[in-house]
């Protein structure tokens, strides 16, 4: 039986953008997200923003012509994890490593259900920022303060094409706890839910026309969105008609979404 890797938490999750600097300026705008690190480097400008204690790791290629095709998406989730187990399995499943960098790994995506997953087994959430003079905002400031009322991380969905191979993948994998799994009408789609780490991975497949079966024909296997809690969901909903931002139901019951295109480029979901 190949080894299991047991993720720790989720440290971040990895999207490609086309403009750095616009994509900070508009989720600090929407969000009043936190700028955390600054990366450029010559094959991308990539960095880190947090919001609700939920970290993003924008990477934006010097030129865009090469994912111009594409568009933004969501590249991956990185875990923390004990590194020698993180290899031990990843051999084991005859997966291709990516980018390695020593300290940590990607992934290849077309052989981890089309994620780049991202190992690291250290912590990103309990370190001092020099861009905030110091650690992330806490927990209560983003349920108590913050107009948002966000609340954690609560779903990252991936959207893929056989709802029982990816349910064996993640089982064998990273050592998911099936929660859940029901049929989401409005969606055209199976929705089933797992534990993984200190988060919740949902797995999509489409059963019928809907959004679900759009993005599978537009993008692949992949990440689709990530859902964020918020202690009310009406309180969210004032929150973005102040900012004129226009929300679209999202993919599961009594959630709302800001949609893709003006997000750029990457859904985010928010339910209570």
């Amino acid at each position: 039986m190949p080894q299991s890797i047991e993720p720790v938490r989720v440290n971040h999750i990895n999207m490609v953008l086309a403009d750095f600097d616009a994509s900070i300026a508009h989720f600090r705008d929407l969000y009043d997200a936190d700028f955390l690190a600054d990366y450029p480097q010559k094959e991308w400008h990539a960095g880190l923003f947090e919001m609700g204690g939920v970290i993003f790791e924008p990477f934006v290629p010097p030129a865009w012509l090469l994912n111009a095709r594409h568009g933004p998406y969501y590249l991956g989730i990185e875990y923390q994890a004990d590194m020698e187990a993180v290899r031990a399995a990843i051999a084991d499943h005859g997966i291709r490593i990516v980018r390695d960098i020593c300290l940590a790994v990607h992934t290849h995506p077309t052989d981890t259900l089309g994620v780049a997953f991202e190992f690291y087994d250290g912590s990103f959430h309990d370190r001092t920022w020099d861009m905030l003079g110091g650690t992330m905002k806490p927990a209560s400031y983003w349920r108590d303060e913050h107009g948002l009322g966000l609340t954690g991380l609560k779903v990252v969905t991936i959207v893929v094409e056989d709802m029982e191979v990816a349910s064996g993948f993640l089982t064998s994998f990273l050592s998911a706890r099936l929660l859940y799994d029901e049929v989401r009408l409005a969606a055209g789609a199976q929705a089933r839910g797992f534990q993984v780490a200190d988060s919740v991975v949902e797995l999509l497949v489409p059963t019928g026309a809907g959004p679900i079966r759009w993005h599978l024909d537009r993008h692949g296997p992949g990440i689709r969105s990530t859902v964020l809690s918020v202690r009310d969901i009406d309180q969210a909903r004032r929150y973005f008609a102040a900012r004129g931002m226009d929300l679209v139901p999202g993919d599961r019951p009594d959630s709302v979404a800001v949609p893709a295109e003006a997000n750029m480029g990457v859904m985010m979901e928010f339910a209570a």
